[in-house]
């Protein structure tokens, strides 16, 4: 732990000094070079992009229920349950790619 210095008592750095690296890692070093922002078009999704989502997501919540309440061909069964959930597991996969 760094000395406390006679500048003010209760700091541990003294003013105007740089912050000690934690952990073996530098400060960061600010450079004076324009960084241009991205485009629009680089950072905008496309209109399918949340509307697979919702259809995906919609899809697997409307499997599970129909299976619930009987209404889907053959017995009730495990695997209208697994496709739903897979379903919604697209979902949430087609919603990473949403920017």
């Amino acid at each position: 732990m760094p000395r406390r210095t006679k500048e003010a008592p209760g700091r541990v750095t003294p003013s105007g000094g740089r912050k000690p690296a934690t952990h073996g890692q530098a400060a960061p070093v600010v450079s004076g070079r324009y960084t241009a922002p991205l485009p629009y078009d680089y950072k905008h999704s496309h209109w399918l992009v949340p509307a697979f989502m919702l259809a995906f997501f919609s899809l697997g919540l409307l499997m599970i229920v129909l299976n619930y309440i009987s209404l889907l061909p053959a017995a009730p069964s495990n695997w209208y349950l697994l496709g739903g959930l897979g379903l919604i597991v697209l979902g949430f996969i087609v919603s990473t790619q949403y920017r």
